[in-house]
């Protein structure tokens, strides 16, 4: 989707701004690319297959302690544990107004929201970090504080998107690892939060300058596209991969792989509009195009267009060579024990496809192989 201005919109509202206004009729997820691709096991099962259904809005999908999935649904607000076949389905875990992403840290609920404790004053570009048991979650971190305190990017911060705008958050991994990391779409950066929920600024990606995001005015006198943090995932070696949306322009996404000390490694470029990342056992890096093949925001879609072909993963294998499959509206994405996963039709709701009383309609889905076919 093509921006006109550097400045983008804040992660959460880039989406939303893609909603169409006039309803559409839900169809049946389309058939997906048959290839081969060498990041995961070759099972002979379809090549998307869905693992859980009836979600609404899953924008991240995480795996507990036990293999059990933990998803975050953007549309009621609720952190979903999927207990697997003939193991009582669905439990919900907490329930938080603005909930962007959720995770787990042993018995504790990681919940990423983008409003303040329920009893405080609504503030614009609140963002909080809940913490706690099932059931019994508490304000962990004020990450707009931070924000304020540090402004880490050094942006203006009169500026209406220059606040919190948190969009994923993964848990610390190692001895020396912090609670959580965040990511920070509207602050352009990523968080460290300690279990005291102190946090620091663990890396700040920079301003893109390249192709259509060169010399664009931007927040005051500076120029280029915001990275705008989206995804979050471990790697080999245990380095952070950031997705960065980057203000939506075409093929100025960025992957941003990152050592434990926050220092940048390497830089992947060449995605539109990033939101999830996940890296295989063989070090393909898979990234979610959300909004690919959508419709050009500020017109009504064009007489007959199909939201289910919204969306698509790509994968860069070790040796750059880069595929993609078709999946609907994805955001999330996780490995787990040789397989991908992503949640899908994400955001249906802003398209219209989920007439109202109708049940919800994301889902989560198992990637394999065989969906993938060569870019």
């Amino acid at each position: 989707m093509v921006v006109t201005s550097a400045r983008s919109r804040r992660a959460r509202a880039a989406l939303s701004a893609a909603a169409v206004g006039s309803a559409l009729v839900l169809l049946a997820p389309p058939a997906v690319a048959h290839g081969r691709h060498g990041g995961g096991h070759h099972d002979g099962g379809p090549p998307v297959e869905v693992v859980a259904s009836g979600l609404s809005d899953p924008w991240s999908v995480r795996f507990d302690g036990r293999g059990r999935l933990v998803v975050a649904e953007q549309g009621t607000g609720e952190v979903t544990r999927v207990e697997g076949p003939g193991a009582g389905g669905q439990r919900v875990l907490a329930t938080q107004p603005g909930l962007a992403a959720a995770d787990t840290s042993g018995r504790t609920v990681l919940a990423l929201t983008s409003g303040g404790a329920p009893d405080a004053p609504a503030v614009a570009g609140q963002a909080t970090l809940f913490a706690g048991a099932p059931g019994q979650l508490r304000a962990l971190a004020d990450l707009l504080a931070h924000e304020r305190a540090t402004n880490p990017d050094g942006q203006d911060q009169d500026a209406p998107d220059a606040l919190s705008n948190p969009f994923s958050v993964l848990a610390g991994s190692g001895k020396r690892a912090p609670l959580a990391y965040v990511a920070d779409g509207g602050a352009n950066d990523v968080l460290a939060v300690g279990g005291d929920g102190r946090v620091s600024t663990f890396f700040v990606p920079p301003t893109v300058s390249t192709g259509a995001c060169a010399g664009v005015p931007n927040n005051g006198s500076l120029t280029g596209c915001d990275s705008v943090p989206t995804g979050l995932s471990y790697g080999p070696g245990g380095k952070l991969y950031v997705a960065a949306l980057t203000a939506e322009v075409p093929g100025e996404g960025r992957v941003y792989v990152v050592d434990r000390g926050g220092r940048l490694v390497r830089e992947i470029s060449g995605f539109t509009a990033p939101t999830g990342v996940a890296v295989g056992d063989d070090g393909t890096v898979y990234v979610s195009e959300l909004l690919e093949g959508a419709p050009p925001q500020d017109a009504p879609p064009p007489a007959g267009f199909d939201p289910s072909t919204i969306g698509r993963i790509v994968a860069v294998a070790p040796d750059g060579r880069r595929s993609a499959a078709q999946v609907t509206m994805p955001l999330g994405l996780q490995w787990k024990d040789g397989a991908l996963y992503t949640t899908a039709w994400s955001v249906a709701g802003q398209f219209g496809t989920t007439p109202a009383g109708a049940p919800p309609v994301g889902v989560v889905a198992r990637v394999r192989a065989s969906a993938f076919s060569e870019l």
